[in-house]
């Protein structure tokens, strides 16, 4: 039984990993070819990712908690992993890369390296907390294929 359960997601499971592999080479070589880390459109962004009221209020209240002096920004990456293949990661930074786009709004900044914004452009980032949890989420994004696994750090 388990023999021929292999053999049907076999196809499948090969399909979806050479499908990642695609989409990580060619974001790969298109962030290699049409922007320079020293080019100052290299932040400009035709597709911002956008940041929910939920989202600004959770980080305005984190970076008032910090008692670091330097300022706090939300980082969003795209990993592979994951049951999809592609993992949502937040984590708070204090600084901003020669390849990172930076989307602000009342003075929140996220943050977004350009290799997983050719996975995120055009979404939207929000704050959700729920009985067992509370994190930040990407709850809209047109560029997604299939699904995404979010791993999140509450705070």
């Amino acid at each position: 039984m388990s023999g021929s359960l292999i053999r049907r997601f076999t196809p499948f499971f090969t399909a979806r990993i050479r499908q990642n592999q695609r989409l990580l080479s060619s974001s790969s070589a298109a962030v290699l070819h049409h922007a320079s880390p020293s080019s100052p459109s290299s932040s400009f962004s035709r597709e911002p990712v956008q940041m929910t009221e939920n989202c600004i209020q959770r980080m305005k209240e984190l970076v008032a908690n910090e008692s670091s002096a330097d300022e706090k920004m939300l980082r969003l990456s795209v990993e592979t992993g994951g049951c999809s293949g592609f993992q949502y990661v937040f984590n708070l930074d204090d600084r901003i890369n020669s390849d990172d786009r930076v989307f602000e709004r009342e003075g929140i900044k996220l943050v977004v390296d350009n290799v997983s914004y050719d996975f995120v452009k055009g979404a939207t980032v929000d704050y959700v907390e729920e009985l067992i949890r509370s994190a930040f989420v990407v709850t809209e994004n047109p560029s997604a294929v299939g699904g995404v696994v979010a791993r999140v750090h509450s705070w």
